[in-house]
């Protein structure tokens, strides 16, 4: 009868100790700060993390690559386009570091974009899928944020433009 009843108690431990750990898809059970209203993006160079707020208690953190030293930036902006298999045109300041680029790179596997992109404020920089997955979690960008393709198109349908995009360090 002991036993049975350690068992029983070990049993409704692991279920409430599981009950309180995030969910394998990056949700969090943590309040965010009353100041990021639901629908935010706050982005988290240092941490190499972005964290979607879908509301008070209920936020996504996902895995991302960061801009590389000298690259790094911090501030807040809104998205002001969304664009599926986008092209990519490397900015003059990428093809003079590398002048084997072309000037146009279509949607597809090659594509450093990956299968979606948030265009931040003016369009210098950009949150978006790769092409490239083994860089998501270091700093490898030139400015810009890398998702997980999966990631990307998740995020991509949940937020709209002129969503706030805080990035801090």
């Amino acid at each position: 009868m002991c036993i049975q009843m350690i068992k029983r108690a070990v049993f409704f431990f692991l279920l409430l100790a599981m009950a309180t750990l995030p969910s394998a898809a990056g949700t969090s059970q943590n309040p965010m700060p009353s100041d990021y209203a639901a629908g935010s993006i706050i982005i988290k160079t240092g941490k190499r993390q972005l964290l979607y707020v879908r509301g008070k208690n209920d936020i996504v953190i996902y895995p991302i690559a960061v801009g590389r030293e000298g690259r790094k930036w911090t501030g807040k902006t809104r998205i002001s386009r969304k664009v599926r298999n986008p092209a990519w045109a490397p900015p003059p300041h990428i093809r003079k570091e590398n002048p084997r680029l072309p000037a146009l790179v279509k949607a597809g596997p090659n594509n450093p974009l990956g299968v979606a992109v948030l265009v931040l404020g003016n369009g210098t920089y950009g949150i978006h899928g790769t092409n490239r997955p083994g860089t998501i979690g270091t700093s490898a960008s030139y400015g810009c944020f890398r998702m997980y393709n999966s990631d990307i198109l998740a995020l991509f349908k949940q937020v709209r433009i002129g969503t706030v995009v805080y990035v801090q360090r």
